[in-house]
């Protein structure tokens, strides 16, 4: 299985601008800029993406092993914090916290804490990803 996306970007560092597209057409020519990744203006960033790639590819881990233990989630929501640092001249993707919050009816809190960590580093994402990983999981009702 392949996933596809194109970035385009043109113009200098901090004056240029850059379109995103993804073959699904999820992103269709999605703007982002220097402001947008560095100054906090209103728009998409590398970072935030990859932040909801892996929330997203988190929480679909955490329901397939919830699932082999035959549980089944109403809810997993999954917030993913990527840092940015400077690093040197540059800059590097050291940590990613995930936030997640479930509700899973007849699991205990150490069975979904269990579960959580196995996702945690079972993920796709979590394997590619060369930085610190923490999580705090909660399971609502326990």
């Amino acid at each position: 299985m392949q996933s596809k996306a194109t970035a385009v970007w043109q113009g200098t560092l901090k004056e240029g601008e850059g379109r995103l597209t993804t073959t699904s057409d999820a992103l269709r020519n999605t703007s982002y800029t220097f402001k947008t990744r560095f100054e906090g203006a209103n728009g998409t960033n590398p970072e935030e993406l990859l932040g909801a790639a892996h929330a997203g590819c988190f929480s679909m881990a955490l329901s397939m092993i919830l699932g082999e233990a035959n549980l089944t989630p109403e809810r997993i929501e999954t917030q993913a914090t990527v840092s940015l640092e400077q690093d040197g001249e540059g800059f590097t993707i050291k940590t990613v916290h995930l936030d997640v919050n479930a509700t899973v009816p007849g699991a205990s809190d150490a069975d979904f804490q269990e579960a959580a960590g196995k996702a945690k580093g079972g993920c796709p994402l979590s394997k590619v990803l060369n930085a610190e990983i923490t999580m705090n999981a909660t399971l609502a009702g326990a």
